[in-house]
């Protein structure tokens, strides 16, 4: 039996997707292994909101949340609400709202690119998003600003269709409203995107002044004001806001001067390094010599850019792509930024570059299959490295064996030393220790800070010093830590993951 070359152009982006869903979904939780400390406190969160409604800091649903003491975006927090209420509190459970996002934009970007330059540039353009290690590598775990390039864009698209049909503005506004609290950082730059995409959506006569419109508007109003009075109590204007329903705190330490116009420099030479070398050292954005969107990624959106400025006059909607773009680039511009930092750059890239191998394509047809096969040979041979190198490494990074260790330790009360290379939130997620009893018995090194440490709070104590061992107590050791005078004292030392327990017998 044959398949027509209508039904394969049918099944195409159906195969893509169902790739990029299975190098998303298999192994699901357990790799990457253990827990990031932002996502484990992210999660603790959610279950303290979900349990008593309020957050470590006891305030009832805060608009951000204060966490470290310095602040954490809200929004993944109360996406993962509901699956924790479904499954309970485990990794792979707070780890699904990044997951749904993920594979959402996937499908996003393909209708996005096909209603911008065809179908072959949607096909082009989910290939590049399904088989691409920054966005594999998001979608596995939970950073909650890791939300943003998602909510960013949905809310384009939903724009884009809105030139046609006004009725779907509202949504572009619900998501460009929602991406706020997905990450504090383009706070100054959702506003310049919007006033770029209405600005030419207007002079294309394309932008109308009737009740969708002022729906869209009264909906991004309302979600930006809470926002908006964060803003004030952390800038001393106004008092914090305490009720029932919501609150809007004051942080103990507000990260209001990152933007810098004297730090241009030096910020233009830190993106630089990022997009050519796609990497900007840290395991958990970058996935070793494969990068961020592979190393032949780059130039076609370059060449894609060069394409679009050249034909902006004919497709004006190249605009919105631009918009974003240039967002991104203002941001790594005004702020030093790593990969998670300028995360809502790598869409706009990965759009460009659907656009310009979309235009190569059209001009020497066997080039589209010489693509597929390029890129799907790098994919596999990233995905080989990523479930074997990558993971071992991440076991180390994301501390692998914890909660098989806190599982382990006697429920009897006893004092719990632990490694202060553990930081507080994992133990809290793991332990599930409630919120009040939390907040009751901790102790931080220093208070306020903009960054809490915790010395102790309930049993566990933060921090092990060798030569005053406690034969009473047990001890929870890191690779770090040199397990020798704990043999030598006559505790009995068990291996868990990375991590050792050592007790009396």
């Amino acid at each position: 039996m044959t398949v027509s070359k209508p039904n394969l152009s049918r099944m195409a982006p159906w195969l893509l997707f169902l790739l990029g869903l299975l190098a998303r979904v298999w192994l699901f939780g357990e790799v990457p292994g253990g827990l990031n400390q932002d996502e484990a406190f992210a999660g603790y969160e959610a279950w303290s909101l979900l349990h008593g409604g309020m957050d470590t800091a006891g305030y009832h649903f805060p608009v951000y949340l204060t966490a470290w003491g310095s602040g954490m975006n809200a929004l993944e927090s109360y996406l993962m609400i509901p699956f924790i209420a479904l499954f309970g509190l485990k990794p792979w459970v707070i780890r699904l709202p990044q997951l749904v996002v993920a594979l959402l934009s996937l499908w996003c970007v393909y209708l996005l690119g096909r209603r911008l330059w065809g179908e072959r540039a949607g096909l082009i353009c989910l290939l590049l998003a399904a088989l691409c290690p920054w966005h594999v590598l998001l979608s596995r775990w939970g950073l909650e600003s890791n939300l943003a390039p998602g909510f960013l864009l949905f809310a384009l698209y939903f724009f884009l269709r809105g030139l046609d049909d006004a009725r779907w503005y509202p949504l572009s506004a619900l998501f460009y409203g929602l991406s706020l609290y997905a990450y504090a950082t383009i706070w100054p730059f959702v506003p310049l995107i919007l006033l770029i995409e209405s600005t030419a959506a207007l002079l294309w006569k394309k932008l109308r002044f009737d009740w969708w419109m002022l729906l869209s508007g009264v909906i991004l109003a309302l979600l930006a004001a809470p926002l908006l009075l964060f803003l004030a109590v952390n800038m001393g204007y106004m008092a914090e806001i305490h009720t029932p329903f919501f609150s809007v705190p004051k942080l103990l330490y507000f990260r209001s001067g990152e933007m810098s116009l004297q730090a241009i420099p030096e910020n233009l030479q830190n993106l630089l390094h990022i997009l050519v070398t796609q990497s900007d050292g840290l395991p958990w954005n970058t996935a070793g010599k494969f990068g961020l969107l592979y190393p032949i990624t780059l130039p076609f959106s370059l060449l894609g850019l060069v394409i679009c400025l050249s034909k902006s006059q004919k497709k004006p909607e190249n605009v919105l792509v631009f918009a974003n773009l240039l967002a991104a680039l203002l941001l790594g511009l005004l702020i030093k930024v790593n990969v998670n930092r300028v995360n809502i750059l790598f869409f706009p890239l990965i759009l460009l570059a659907a656009r310009g191998l979309d235009w190569l394509c059209g001009r020497w047809k066997p080039l589209l299959g010489a693509v597929l096969a390029v890129y799907l040979l790098f994919f596999s041979f990233f995905e080989a490295y990523y479930f074997t190198d990558y993971r071992r490494t991440m076991d180390y990074n994301f501390g692998e064996g914890l909660e098989e260790a806190l599982a382990a330790v006697p429920d009897d009360g006893s004092i719990v030393h632990i490694s202060d290379t553990v930081k507080y939130p994992r133990v809290l997620f793991y332990t599930q220790t409630p919120t009040e009893r939390f907040r009751e018995s901790v102790i931080y090194k220093h208070y306020p800070a903009a960054y809490l440490d915790a010395v102790s709070f309930d049993r566990w104590r933060f921090g092990i010093e060798a030569q005053y061992l406690d034969s009473s107590s047990v001890y929870i050791l890191s690779p770090w830590d040199d397990s020798t005078i704990f043999r030598e004292a006559g505790f009995s030392l068990t291996r868990y993951g990375i991590y050792t327990v050592a007790e009396m017998p």
